[in-house]
């Protein structure tokens, strides 16, 4: 049986990393948010930003079923900043009987702050196509992440990169 593996971190701590690899290993759809909004809106959408991604997750989760269906693998690479998030996103699975595991994958603060000033620097510098992290970002969303509890069940992936 197909499984989806959704990952649940903030940004800048290796997931589209790990998704990647995860989609090699386990010959899986890749479905990711940032990919859907930076294709289709670039780097700034403005103050419809939070109601776009909202948009793009409800069509990833839609989308994720799919694969599962013809016996495909999905990994999710999305956020899953809240306990409510995580708790929903079990739910849809669990509602259509597609088993689910969501990973969390972080670093430390000092190795935060190291990636979020490469990658500001390679998107200054064309290099790459991700959002530039400003400190307005990083402490909205900061503000936002709920830490995994105990209770939650949720793999444990540090400093993957």
């Amino acid at each position: 049986m197909a499984e989806v593996i959704m990952l649940c971190g903030l940004i800048c701590t290796g997931k589209s990393t790990y998704a990647d690899k995860l989609r090699c290993q386990k010959k899986a759809a890749l479905l990711s948010v940032d990919e859907i909004m930076l294709a289709l809106f670039g780097g700034d959408v403005g103050e419809m930003h939070d109601t776009y991604v909202e948009r793009a997750e409800s069509y990833i989760f839609g989308k994720a079923a799919e694969p599962e269906e013809a016996g495909i693998n999905s990994v999710m690479d999305i956020g899953l900043w809240t306990r409510r998030e995580r708790d929903d996103a079990r739910a849809f699975f669990a509602e259509r009987g597609i088993p689910c595991e969501i990973h969390y994958v972080h670093v430390d603060d000092d190795e935060w702050s190291r990636r979020i000033e490469k990658r500001n620097a390679a998107v200054k510098a064309g290099e790459c196509s991700a959002y530039y992290v400003d400190r307005g970002l990083a402490e909205k969303v900061l503000g936002i992440f709920g830490l995994p509890a105990a209770d939650e069940a949720v793999f444990d992936v540090k400093a993957y990169s």
